[in-house]
């Protein structure tokens, strides 16, 4: 009986971490597909982590093109528009939460 529950918690534990790995959201599949060295799947995963607290769907689809295209960011940054700026504030919140979060 202990042999079953020890193996029935093991495959529990498989099933959620596959999942897991399953569903990365826009940011840490972005993070694991870029070619920064630092980028490892407990960072990237932490990174997105932070984002399901900080930033909204739309907000993450976003950031996540900044990976591939830093340009982009810039030009988001120096936008004029009132949709830009507000999410860079929230962009700024959201690396700042990461920096503390991740960084270690």
């Amino acid at each position: 009986m202990s042999r079953y529950l020890t193996g029935a918690g093991f495959a529990a534990l498989s099933l959620l971490w596959m999942a897991g790995a399953a569903s990365a959201g826009p940011i840490e599949s972005a993070c694991l597909q870029s070619k920064r060295t630092a980028a490892s799947r407990a960072l990237c995963s932490c990174i997105q982590q932070v984002a399901d607290i900080t930033l909204g769907g739309n907000d993450q689809r976003l950031a996540a093109t900044f990976f591939k295209d830093p340009d982009k960011a810039q030009q988001v940054h120096m936008s004029q528009s009132q949709k830009d700026d507000a999410f860079w504030t929230r962009y700024i919140t959201f690396g700042q939460q990461a920096q503390m979060a991740c960084s270690g």
